[in-house]
């Protein structure tokens, strides 16, 4: 038999780098081409960087912050990174006030092909009306300032734009009941929220099933995850796991196939996508 010769999948803090250092060419407005006439790198070499591929020299680096005109904060960070100092992920200037964990969430998620979140407790975030978003902050943070809460709120709502961009994001959720019958904020914030999940589910990209309570025990009673896979077959999947303890990101084979045979069966447990809209609209009524 042949040596697997496939090369192991890139840690997470290379794939955050890769990451940062595309949104800054980006933002700076310059092709690989560009970067290759101005700082003499190889085009090749730098695709290879931005794909994760590789890691950067320093020098290299150096010279691509200076070029994208980073920030300081920016600099430190990705400096940290490429030392392997940083192992934590990087911070966004915009998400400065956000925990790591999520800021390195919100860059991934800006990135991705498909989403398949199944929430048990809330409603999940790209679909939360922005006066839903502002109760359930403000519940499970007790202790933030009402900056931080309308922060994270912003942020929230912000996110909701990958899937209304020209090539949109493909979100499929699965939501427990509970999350739809717990009020949060008033019976008119739920009014609008669930109304709100009936309009996004009339988008073809968009695809939301309830398990009801009926259902009984089921595997997503465990806690709450996100799956996402990638435009680029070569960037691979990821879960996020958000716990009390911290967030947590996977990205083993092993890891991801279990969490991706979980989806499967909780979209087997779940109401079907036009069963789930007949139950969200009884629910609607009901709060009127």
């Amino acid at each position: 038999m042949m040596p697997d010769k496939r090369q192991p999948p890139p840690s997470l803090s290379l794939r955050r780098l890769a990451a940062e250092l595309r949104h800054l060419r980006a933002a700076a407005g310059l092709t690989r081409e560009d970067v290759a006439d101005k700082k003499g790198i190889n085009a090749a070499t730098l695709y290879r960087i931005e794909k994760a591929r590789a890691k950067p020299q320093k020098r290299t680096l150096i010279a691509l912050l200076d070029l994208y005109e980073a920030t300081d904060a920016q600099r430190t960070d990705l400096l940290a990174i490429q030392s392997g100092s940083h192992d934590r992920g990087w911070l966004r200037p915009y998400h400065s006030e956000l925990f790591e964990e999520y800021a390195a969430y919100i860059g991934f998620e800006s990135e991705a092909r498909t989403v398949r979140n199944y929430e048990s407790l809330f409603i999940p975030g790209l679909a939360q009306t922005e006066a839903y978003a502002y109760a359930v902050v403000k519940g499970v943070l007790p202790t933030a300032t009402p900056k931080e809460v309308e922060r994270r709120v912003q942020v929230r709502v912000e996110r909701q734009a990958l899937l209304t961009k020209e090539q949109p994001l493909r979100f499929w959720a699965v939501i427990d009941e509970a999350a739809i019958r717990r009020t949060v904020g008033s019976r008119e914030v739920m009014r609008a929220q669930v109304r709100h999940l009936l309009q996004l589910m009339e988008w073809p990209h968009v695809t939301v099933q309830v398990i009801p309570f009926a259902k009984g025990a089921h595997a997503g009673m465990a806690g709450s995850f996100v799956h996402m896979d990638f435009p680029d077959p070569a960037d691979p999947e990821l879960v996020y796991v958000d716990t009390s303890t911290g967030d947590i990101f996977l990205e083993s084979e092993v890891e991801i196939r279990r969490y991706k045979s979980m989806f499967e069966h909780l979209q087997a447990v779940a109401e079907g996508p036009n069963d789930s809209v007949e139950l969200l609209a009884e629910l609607a009524e009901a709060r009127d």
